[in-house]
């Protein structure tokens, strides 16, 4: 076949092509990039590679004509459904609850928060956490966003207040009958207090952290919030976000942080909804 048969060949093919066909194949090609992006940094990253070790020993097994090794991993696949249900339980948990991200209702929570709110609960965050981290008081703050928070809120005790420096300690003085759990912002308010949060069981966490950070890194896999965490041993203060832990955050950098995630990302949010116009770990 010379250039010409072969030009010939792949016009006749493109000739064929609809427009259906073309928005089939970019809808198919996100939906592959959103689902690697997602397991990439999870755990479901190294099981997926295991299926595909599995996928091509099945295709061996009938190149080859391994009946014995074919008739067991058909006999695998044959269930492989359920058991990937099962198996990645947690992962499609997460992916679903942050799947509404920036939905209508992630554009209804943008328009009832306020952003000078947002704006005066980092100031008081910060400065109470810079006394944490001087002082070695163990604190859990997280900062809702669009995945609501509820069936947490309900473990602790709801307490509606503007936010002080001077509350964050209240809450967190380690006589306080709340100052083990976490403390949930909502709307730019201390919404509740002593909340349990799930912990994560990420096996590639360090074992230099505690139950607070598993807690912290725990809910941050679980949902899009932002938790800001301080720990009682060493004072060192910290950034949960993704399932992804960022450490050694002073009043500044922490200021900076929380201001470009909470208040710019929200603010770039709307401009393209409405068409106007930042040494991690695991």
């Amino acid at each position: 076949m010379n250039i010409q048969e072969l030009l010939d060949n792949l016009v006749a093919v493109a000739s064929q092509i609809r427009w259906n066909d073309v928005v089939d194949i970019i809808l198919v090609t996100l939906v592959f990039f959103v689902a690697f992006r997602f397991v990439r940094d999870r755990r479901a990253g190294r099981l997926l590679i295991g299926i595909a070790i599995l996928v091509v020993l099945l295709i061996l097994s009938m190149v080859l004509n391994m009946n014995a090794l074919n008739y067991l991993l058909n006999t695998i696949f044959s269930v492989g459904l359920i058991a990937i249900i099962i198996v990645f339980q947690p992962e499609l948990r997460s992916a679903l609850e942050k799947m509404g991200d920036r939905s209508i209702r992630g554009i209804k929570s943008m328009s009832n928060e306020s952003g000078a709110d947002i704006e005066r609960c980092i100031t008081e965050v910060c400065v109470a956490c810079d006394s944490f981290s001087k002082s070695k008081t163990g604190a859990l703050i997280v900062f809702e966003r669009n995945t609501k928070l509820g069936e947490y809120i309900l473990t602790g005790t709801i307490v509606d207040a503007s936010p002080s420096s001077m509350l964050f300690g209240n809450l967190f003085f380690n006589k306080s009958p709340l100052h083990d759990g976490a403390v949930i912002i909502r709307d730019g308010r201390i919404h509740a207090a002593g909340c349990f949060l799930p912990l994560s069981i990420n096996p590639d966490i360090t074992k230099e952290l505690g139950t607070r950070h598993r807690a912290g890194i725990g809910i941050s896999e679980n949902s899009d919030a932002i938790v800001v965490i301080v720990s009682e041993e060493t004072g060192t203060v910290s950034v949960a976000e993704d399932g992804k832990l960022m450490r050694d955050f002073d009043r500044v950098s922490l200021d900076n942080h929380l201001r470009t995630r909470l208040l710019q990302q929200k603010a770039g949010a709307k401009r393209s909804l409405f068409g106007k116009g930042g040494n991690d770990e695991k």
